[in-house]
Parts: C-alpha cells; structure tokens; sequence
C-alpha cells in the first residue's frame, strides 16, 4: 500500500477508486488525517470530536467522489467538506447550549476544549505544543482557521479561497493578522509538526473507522 501512495497522485487514486478499487480509498485517508485533524482542533473540537467529523467527512467524500470534478485539488475539495462538517457541529452545540441556558441548566454544558481525564491531558501533552496551541485558540476563529490552512496545512492562497469561500486579499490580511496576534516568542518557535499533530497510532484507527463504516454502508444499500 505504500508502494502505492507513492506511485499515485490523489486523481489517479480516485479513479481506481470509481472503477471499483475501493480499498485504495485508505491511502486517501493517511494521505490527509494530518490536515483534518488540525482543522477539527482549530475549530476547538477535542481529540475525539475531531475523529468523529474526519470519519464524517470521509465517508462523505467517498461516497460523493464520482462528484469530483477536479476543478480544484482533492485536498481543498476534503477541506470544504470537513469545514461545513465542523460548521453545523458548532451550530448544533451552540443551539443546544441555548436551550440549556433557557431551562436554567447551563452547569450541564461543558466547553469543547475540556480535558476531563488525566489520560486524555496526558495525551494532548504529549502530541500538542501546549503553549503554542494556547496562543493560537485565543485569537478570533476567523483568523485562527486561515492560519491554519495556509501555515499549518500548507493551502495555497487560491486553494484557501475556494475553500473559505473568500477573496485572496482577505485571505492575505487575515494570515498577516493572524501573525501578528500570536506573541513574537511563540510565532518564531512553533513548528506544524507540534501543533495538533495526529499520531500514526490514531491513523490507523481512523483508517479502521473510516473503511468499516463504508463497507457497513455499501452492505445497507445493496
């Protein structure tokens, strides 16, 4: 399989896919967990909410990629589907949130970013720059999710727009002010390989997940 990732390029993939390849849908998810899962975290999604909205998005891919049009890379056209995935989970949070506070039960709702074990603090200690992922969550989601895409999961500026749906000057000015909020310090010191890194050992149970589910799926529909 390695073998394989190597020799294809993400359309060429695809298109073995459609012809009936389905196991080569795996190389797709190691391909790009890195990059979904620092968009799940940017977003403040826990470690094992942003599993769930990867897995979601995979499988939503997969099952749509005859829809693939390649008028944009692969990669931003997963990164749209995982940002309106990450979009309406907030959405839905938000309003249950509301209906809490409304029957006067807010202690109830806990925020995304919790750690509640000392397993799950130890976790995020060990994969995460601490100290950087602070700083980066505490400027606005709007400049956080650009940062993001461009510096961590190495989107170009076009590639940016099309999945933010923005201008390529927005794009620009937000990158710079995104910069400019994170402390001098920490923006020399911080490094993509640091911040909400997915570990090998979480990769392959998003594989596992991810081609469970479809084959559940495929077995439901046939």
């Amino acid at each position: 399989m390695n073998n394989l990732a190597e020799q294809y390029t993400d359309v060429q993939i695809i298109q073995k896919i459609l012809e009936g390849d389905t196991a080569l849908f795996e190389i797709l998810i190691r391909r790009y967990n890195p990059f979904l899962y620092r968009i799940g975290r940017t977003y403040q999604f826990n470690h094992a909410a942003s599993e769930d909205l990867m897995q979601e998005t995979y499988v939503q891919a997969y099952f749509n990629l005859s829809k693939f049009e390649n008028r944009s890379t692969f990669k931003t056209w997963l990164t749209r589907i995982m940002l309106n995935n990450c979009y309406h989970q907030k959405q839905k949070l938000r309003n249950q949130k509301e209906v809490i506070l409304d029957t006067n039960q807010s202690e109830q709702f806990a925020p995304l970013f919790h750690h509640s074990s000392n397993t799950e603090k130890n976790m995020v200690n060990k994969e995460l720059g601490i100290v950087l992922e602070n700083a980066l969550t505490q400027i606005p989601e709007d400049y956080r999710i650009v940062f993001t895409l461009r510096e961590l999961n190495g989107l170009s500026v076009l590639d940016t727009t099309e999945a933010l749906g923005i201008s390529e000057s927005n794009v620009k000015v937000r990158l710079n002010r995104a910069k400019k909020m994170l402390r001098t310090e920490i923006e020399k010191m911080y490094s993509t390989e640091d911040i909400f890194e997915f570990n090998l050992v979480y990769c392959d149970r998003i594989v596992e997940r991810v081609m469970e589910k479809i084959a559940a799926l495929h077995k439901q529909f046939s």
